[in-house]
């Protein structure tokens, strides 16, 4: 549980410090626009100015100067309008509309937006009180470096959800490899004492042929095979067979009540008629015991267990339901963590197993269905129909 803890840990910090990132890159890049919006907008009241002094030019005016001035703007969309709303020109703005009028009702709105927007300045062109308005809007760059930073800020997001995908395969991959090696070795290891053991039950059952303790050796022997079989199967694509689904969980249940007290009460809940699924019955019985054994010790030792099975429309379903003392609502998906554990002794693996045999080998799901601190919880397991 503590290394799910800095795990969730070091995932909040990462996120934390690329929000810091994301919203440091959109001040810095707002102030830069701001910088720049300001400096156009004195570009523009050159401009203007410039405008103003050609139109109070007289023969004595030298116009080299405002003439350098009005042709340097090459980049601010601008548009000269008089008192009335009229156009009386316009410069770097490109128009679609191939009409003259609809052109000039374009840039008219194009100029009134602009207006609106508090980006204009009145020129006074003598002493009447007629001017004209020089409106202005965004340069081409401006708009650009506007969305510049989310542009930078989306192929970021994509560039580091790509990198943490590819990292969680990895990682994924190499620990799809620990559990194959680990599985074939284990039941590597395990063959070989357990074809002895099955030769010398054969031996007894033949010098005792009476004796009532051999057909018990004798189940516990073949137990072990059914067990390394369940490991040989790790890492390798099962063959799922046609099963009843009841007697897979008949199985579970006879072998889980001969091994714990009697402090511990086993229900069945299932239909009469049979439930055909196809599934390795193995590994299948394997997931169900294991909820059962957490189920026990989540109650330790003492409390009742319910199996339910249905035939459901569009799935079968098996949940596993105990009187232990609960899960919490956060920790519903981390229990199926490898390494996650809140026991003091046991290596947090046996539902992450049962999560790996359903859903990679059998294509289902398996969840907590519920849980309530105290009173107990309920696993669920749904097989699609084929």
């Amino acid at each position: 549980m503590i290394w799910t803890d800095r795990v969730r840990q070091v995932k909040i910090l990462l996120v934390i410090s690329a929000v810091v990132i994301a919203v440091a890159s959109l001040v810095v890049s707002h102030l830069l626009v701001q910088d720049l919006v300001e400096e156009e907008r004195n570009n523009v009241e050159v401009w203007a100015e410039a405008m103003r002094s050609f139109n109070k030019a007289d023969e004595n005016t030298d116009l080299s100067l405002v003439l350098k001035v009005l042709g340097s703007n090459n980049n601010i969309p601008v548009v000269i309008i008089d008192d009335e709303g009229q156009v009386l020109d316009y410069r770097n703005l490109t128009v679609k509309e191939k009409s003259d009028t609809k052109a000039a009702e374009t840039i008219a709105r194009r100029a009134r937006s602009m207006k609106e927007a508090g980006n204009y300045f009145h020129i006074y062109l003598d002493n009447t009180g007629e001017y004209i308005d020089v409106c202005f809007g965004e340069s081409m760059m401006l708009r650009r470096l506007a969305y510049y930073p989310y542009v930078q800020l989306g192929v970021v997001l994509i560039f580091v959800v790509v990198s943490i995908f590819a990292l969680l395969s990895s990682k994924r991959a190499e620990q799809n490899k620990v559990w194959v090696g680990l599985s074939k070795e284990t039941a590597h290891q395990l063959g070989t004492p357990i074809s002895s053991l099955m030769a010398w039950v054969e031996v007894l059952r033949e010098t005792y042929p009476n004796d009532e303790l051999i057909p018990e050796m004798d189940k516990d022997v073949r137990r072990l095979q059914r067990i390394a079989e369940r490991f040989s199967k790790i890492g390798s694509l099962p063959e799922p067979k046609p099963e009843n689904l009841n007697d897979v969980v008949e199985n579970v249940v006879q072998y889980i009540g001969r091994r714990t007290s009697n402090k511990v009460q086993l229900h069945v809940d299932m239909p009469e008629h049979p439930l055909i699924v196809s599934i390795s019955a193995p590994l299948f019985e394997w997931v169900i015991e294991n909820l059962c054994k957490n189920a026990i010790d989540a109650m330790e030792g003492r409390g009742s267990i319910t199996l339910r099975a249905r035939d459901e429309q569009d799935c079968f379903s098996v949940e596993v339901t105990d009187t232990g003392k609960g899960i919490a609502s956060k920790n519903f998906k981390n229990v199926f963590m490898p390494g996650f554990t809140t026991k003091s002794r046991g290596w947090g693996l046996g539902l992450s197993l049962a999560k790996r045999i359903v859903e990679e080998y059998h294509r289902g799901r398996i969840f907590v269905k519920s849980s309530e601190l105290g009173k107990g919880t309920t696993f669920r397991i749904e097989l699609r129909k084929t």
